[in-house]
């Protein structure tokens, strides 16, 4: 009795027409998808700092949420909208500081007045 190996090919199998069989994506596809959803994470977290950051910490959540926003929007998000809105809320983050300095002369700042 002899046992003979089919030879392992990279290449996805095809079962029908533009379907391939569960589990043969390639590597690099997968990697994408991770970079992807990676940026979408950080899309979604420059919009929620950015608008934290109207209340509290601006001074902190305002660059943070800019330079998420931009590494998300050049990585390609799919959630282009958020990242777009985390820009604009860190932008405001920031004028918004301005303004409470221009206005009190201190970077601190409470309801009460």
């Amino acid at each position: 009795m002899q046992l003979t190996a089919e030879p392992r090919t990279t290449e996805p199998r095809t079962t029908e027409p533009g379907t391939t069989e569960p589990g043969a994506a390639e590597p690099q596809a997968q990697a994408g998808t991770a970079g992807r959803r990676d940026a979408d994470g950080m899309a979604v977290a420059s919009f929620v700092l950015g608008l934290v950051g109207l209340l509290v910490m601006n001074v902190f959540l305002g660059p943070v949420s800019i330079v998420l926003a931009s590494v998300a929007l050049r990585r390609g998000t799919e959630r282009r909208g958020r990242a777009l809105l985390g820009l604009g809320l860190g932008i405001a983050d920031l004028v918004v500081l301005g303004a409470l300095i221009a206005a009190d002369g201190t970077m601190s700042w409470s309801i009460t007045g």
